[in-house]
C-alpha cells in the first residue's frame, strides 16, 4: 500500500470509515501530520475536527527514541522498562515542559478554544500512521478521561503488533494496511512526506472553523 501523500492517504482513510457517517461524533487528529488526514476524514464523515495534543518524551541520550508520551491533561504512555533506567527527576522535569508544550501548542493552533466535548460522542482519532504508538497510546487515554460513547483508531499504517495492542485499548482500528511486512518508517509508504508546519496546522484549522460555522448557519 502507497500514498501519494496525506490528503490522499487521509481520502482513503474517510472512505475506509465510511460506516461512521451520519453519528455524533468529533475526529480528533494528532498534529501535525494527523492534521491533514483529519481534515479529509472530519469532511468525509461530516463531523468536527478537533486536535488531540500528545507529545512524545525521547531517551535522554537518544531524543528521537521515544521511552514515553504524554498528552494535554497529563496523561502517560510509557515503554516502562526504558522509563526505570532514566533519572526520576530528568523524566518528572521532562514530562512537565511536554505537558506545558502540548497545551502551548493548543494555544496556537485553535487559537485558544476549548477541547470540543466528547460525553456520549463517537472519538475518531487520526494519525498519518504509527510506530511504536506511544503518543496514539497518550491521546487515547487523554480522550477516555473525557467519556465518549466509542473509542476508534483510524490511521493509513501500522506494524502488525502496534495494531495489536491498539484494538485492546479502543473499540476499533481502521487502517488501510495490516503492518504485517511493515517496512520501518511511516515516511517510506508515501511518496510526498513533508513536515507539516505550524502555519499549515492553524491554517486547516480556521478553514475547518469557518466551514463548520457557515454549515451552521446554512
Amino acid at each position: 500500500m502507497r500514498f501519494r501523500d496525506r490528503t490522499d492517504a487521509g481520502k482513503q482513510l474517510a472512505n475506509a470509515l465510511a460506516q461512521y457517517r451520519g453519528q455524533a461524533g468529533v475526529v480528533l487528529a494528532l498534529p501535525r501530520g494527523g492534521v491533514v488526514l483529519g481534515v479529509e476524514v472530519a469532511d468525509g464523515l461530516g463531523m468536527p475536527l478537533d486536535l488531540v495534543i500528545p507529545r512524545k518524551i525521547g531517551h535522554p541520550l537518544q531524543p528521537e527514541y521515544a521511552i514515553a508520551a504524554v498528552a494535554e491533561n497529563g496523561e502517560l504512555a510509557t515503554n516502562e522498562a526504558e522509563v526505570k533506567r532514566v533519572d526520576p527527576d530528568w523524566f518528572r522535569e521532562t514530562v512537565a515542559r511536554e505537558q506545558a508544550e502540548a497545551r502551548r501548542r493548543r494555544g496556537l493552533y485553535v487559537e485558544g478554544r476549548a477541547p470540543l466535548p466528547l460525553t456520549g460522542k463517537l472519538a475518531i482519532l487520526v494519525d498519518d500512521g504509527i510506530a511504536t504508538g506511544l503518543t496514539m497510546f497518550a491521546a487515547i487515554r487523554d480522550v477516555k478521561t473525557r467519556s465518549p460513547a466509542r473509542t476508534v483508531v483510524a490511521v493509513p499504517v501500522a506494524p502488525a503488533d502496534t495494531l495489536a495492542r491498539l484494538r485492546r485499548e479502543v473499540d476499533a482500528v481502521v487502517t488501510l494496511d495490516d503492518g504485517e511486512y511493515f517496512l520501518g518508517a511511516v515516511g517510506a509508504y508515501y511518496d510526498a512526506f513533508e513536515q507539516v508546519s505550524d502555519s499549515e496546522v492553524v491554517a486547516l484549522m480556521k478553514r475547518m472553523k469557518l466551514s463548520e460555522t457557515l454549515e451552521a448557519s446554512a
